[in-house]
């Protein structure tokens, strides 16, 4: 089985041995997720286009790059050209994000667009025409191993909504506390792309529990 609907995070795999983590996903998943956190926007630090061009020459999966970074404008072309395929940015962290998502597409890659918990869900409906794939946080972005968010569900549903009534065919992904409990309630509610870090690399078996993830929203 080879999922289109988990996206493993390597935020919480084991860095020592990252491309051993990816491999034991890779069977599993089609989506790779990639969290950038740049110690201004977020408060941790994580990787940047060095270690993403070295993945990109030891796998296919796709690459679902999530920036939470300050200034993602100035940095948008050089994730695309080091292998990225969808480059998400948050709306909270640019000036312009209509110009950003058609910057994006321009330079032949997916567009996303990711929401933080506390900002209003109806900011980001604007954006939405313009976006390949949209990012619901359903936790505080940052850190992993945070719990599911009180209210993300509605968030997702009032999103899902918007996007089938303008049509668009934009991936709607969740990102933060997904497990076998919460997997479900975010696909109810409209999510179709469940980011999950450590309830995957958290797991004995990384695959089986990527097997599972996808089940349990199934269902």
């Amino acid at each position: 089985m080879n999922s289109d609907l988990i996206a493993p995070s390597i935020l919480s795999a084991d860095f020592g041995y990252l491309m051993d983590e990816i491999r034991s996903v890779e069977p599993y998943s089609r989506y790779l997720h990639l969290d950038v956190m740049d110690g201004h926007y977020v408060s941790n630090i994580t990787i940047g286009m060095p270690v993403i061009k070295a993945l990109r020459k030891h796998t296919d999966m796709i690459f679902d790059c999530h920036l939470m970074i300050a200034e993602p404008e100035r940095y948008v072309k050089s994730f695309a050209e080091v292998g990225c395929d969808y480059i998400t940015f948050h709306i909270e962290c640019s000036d312009d994000p209509r110009a950003l998502l058609e910057e994006i597409r321009k330079l032949g890659k997916k567009a996303g667009i990711a929401i933080h918990p506390d900002t209003p869900i109806e900011k980001i409906y604007p954006y939405l025409p313009f976006a390949d794939l949209v990012l619901i946080m359903s936790v505080r972005p940052g850190f992993g191993s945070q719990s599911y968010m009180e209210g993300s569900t509605d968030r997702i549903a009032s999103v899902r909504s918007e996007l089938d009534r303008i049509g668009s065919d934009a991936i709607l992904s969740v990102d933060g506390g997904i497990n076998v409990n919460t997997a479900a309630e975010a696909y109810r509610a409209g999510a179709r792309l469940l980011v999950a870090g450590s309830a995957v690399f958290g797991a004995e078996d990384h695959g089986k529990a990527v097997r599972d993830l996808a089940i349990c929203a199934l269902q």
